[in-house]
């Protein structure tokens, strides 16, 4: 039966710490193991907490802010400092080391909370009219620097945040599809789904604090891709809000009318429209979630498993195989980072569904991963990585306390080319890095033709961090361009990846992108200065 819905979610929004990853309320030192491994490795520089800051005065005009608050209520247009400082740049370890050092430069002058698509439309108008800078704002998870967009030339800039835009409007469970607004984070969204007895399967790292429209702005993609597929695979419809008007997409589940535009929205991060509705395809809530662990001798052997179950059309819901120095570390395992490692390599397998179709798949996925020369661990090491598979930005934030640049970063190529961009990537960043740098990798997202790699860092912090990091990271772009790898799988663009991002599409690809902004943007009030080259 089809169902009409207007339901929010129940609970308050908890903000995330201004200066490091998620609540507040989980700033904690790290664990032991952990701290006498990374003393042994780098010595400890413990950090002393940084007084706050006091954050720029709100540039924008009293007349300006009274006609906002004539468009959304006062209650709705905000300048206070402590709001200010939480919709302030993004979550990368550059974001954080610019926040920890006292730079609030990039505050907006204002954050303002439309209540729904017209809303959103008016603010755009306004902005419009006046030359304002609009930053679309959903969870603040970007990585990339999606959030710190550029303001010289406007009259202010105002972060959009959709946190009261958090409805499930619509189900229709006859064609299994949901309309979610973007505000929804995921545990709301998913919460909301659940008690039509749905879910939407999407579990990004980001997933307890990323929203809806973030994932549709930036083509994320969860833990369970495997599974479920990626968020640009599960968006049908969307509804976007443009300073040329609205542009509401997906009348069928597939068509041939023409190029599919909601492809160009999605991925377009806030620079070509706001995303004020997100229709997607949705499952049956699933009986039954087993997790387990495989040990396999290299990264290459295990490597070569996934390839065979994608191309024979086996994957489990979740697949991922850490390398030899993350199996030593025990990433998989955050609370355990420091322990003893059996050594080899790690993979996690996930089955979810009805029972019956979780047996056969499980047994299936066996056969063929012990026949290649896996060796099953059981459970308990699955369950061990599902307990804390969204915890890994909080022990990068502890690494920062004890002066440990902790950062990571992904790209993906077929299969062909995984062993150059494997090797490329990882020879950049210990040769920027120096002596005594961690690079570690994982596979976590896989596919018939290719698979994505996923790096994690870490190097004693020099007095200039972030100068550190810059030029590593820009090592490893350039490793990725050179071989033909993506510039990004999931973390989007931003302005961290732009400046490789034509040497991907081509020239001709970048005019194209400018062109469509030069018409849903002709002022260039969205987001200026992020994805488009």
């Amino acid at each position: 039966m089809d169902q009409t819905t207007s339901q929010t979610p129940a609970t308050e929004q908890t903000e995330m710490h201004p200066s490091r990853w998620g609540d507040p309320e989980r700033v904690t030192p790290l664990p032991d193991a952990a701290r006498g491994l990374i003393e042994m490795v780098f010595g400890l520089q413990d950090r002393p907490a940084l007084a706050e800051v006091t954050v720029p005065a709100s540039g924008l005009d009293s007349a300006l802010v009274a006609e906002l608050a004539g468009l959304l209520g006062s209650d709705h247009v905000l300048l206070d400092d402590a709001t200010r400082r939480l919709r302030t740049r993004g979550k990368s370890t550059p974001d954080l080391l610019r926040q920890r050092s006292g730079d609030l430069d990039d505050a907006p002058d204002a954050v303002v909370r439309p209540g729904n698509h017209e809303e959103v439309a008016a603010v755009l108008t306004w902005a419009v009219q006046h030359h304002v800078a609009v930053v679309p704002f959903g969870g603040g998870t970007s990585v990339t620097g999606g959030l710190v967009a550029r303001r010289d030339g406007f009259a202010g800039l105002i972060s959009l945040d959709l946190i009261r835009m958090k409805r499930l409007l619509e189900v229709d469970h006859t064609s299994m599809t949901a309309t979610l607004e973007p505000g929804l984070r995921g545990p709301e969204a998913e919460a909301l789904l659940a008690a039509e007895g749905l879910t939407l399967g999407h579990y990004p790292q980001s997933f307890e604090y990323a929203t809806i429209g973030g994932f549709a702005a930036t083509r994320s993609s969860g833990q369970s891709s495997a599974g479920y597929g990626r968020f640009d695979a599960l968006v049908v419809g969307l509804r976007v809000a443009t300073p040329r008007g609205e542009v509401s997409l997906g009348s069928s589940p597939a068509n041939a009318a023409g190029p599919d535009l909601r492809q160009l929205f999605l991925g377009s991060e806030g620079a070509f429209g706001v995303i004020t509705a997100v229709t997607v395809r949705v499952r049956r809530l699933p009986a039954q979630k087993i997790y387990e662990g495989w040990h396999w001798a290299s990264f290459v052997e295990g490597a070569a498993a996934m390839r065979t179950l994608a191309q024979a059309g086996m994957l489990p819901t979740v697949i991922r195989l850490s390398d030899e120095s993350e199996t030593a570390i025990n990433l998989a395992r955050p609370s355990e980072i420091g322990a003893e490692s059996s050594g080899g390599c790690m993979m996690i397998t996930g089955y979810e569904g009805e029972p019956e179709a979780v047996a056969a798949k499980r047994a299936a996925v066996t056969s063929v991963l012990a026949g290649l020369g896996g060796k099953p661990l059981g459970e308990e090491p699955g369950q061990a990585w599902a307990h804390g598979r969204f915890d890994a930005p909080y022990l990068r934030d502890s690494l920062l306390d004890v002066g440990v640049l902790a950062e990571t970063l992904e790209t993906a190529a077929f299969w062909s080319n995984i062993d150059d961009l494997y090797a490329g990537v990882k020879g950049a960043l210990e040769a920027s890095l120096g002596d005594g740098a961690i690079v570690l990798c994982h596979i976590s997202h896989v596919y018939e033709t290719g698979c994505s790699l996923y790096f994690t860092v870490a190097q004693k912090a020099a007095e200039d961090a972030l100068g550190q990091w810059l030029p590593a990271k820009a090592a490893a772009s350039d490793a990725i361009t050179k071989v033909g790898a993506t510039i990004t799988h999931h973390h989007a663009v931003g302005t961290d990846h732009k400046p490789w991002l034509t040497a991907e599409i081509g020239e001709l690809g970048a005019s194209i992108l400018r062109a469509v902004k030069a018409d849903l943007d002709p002022t260039g009030i969205l987001n200026p200065g992020v994805l488009i080259p």
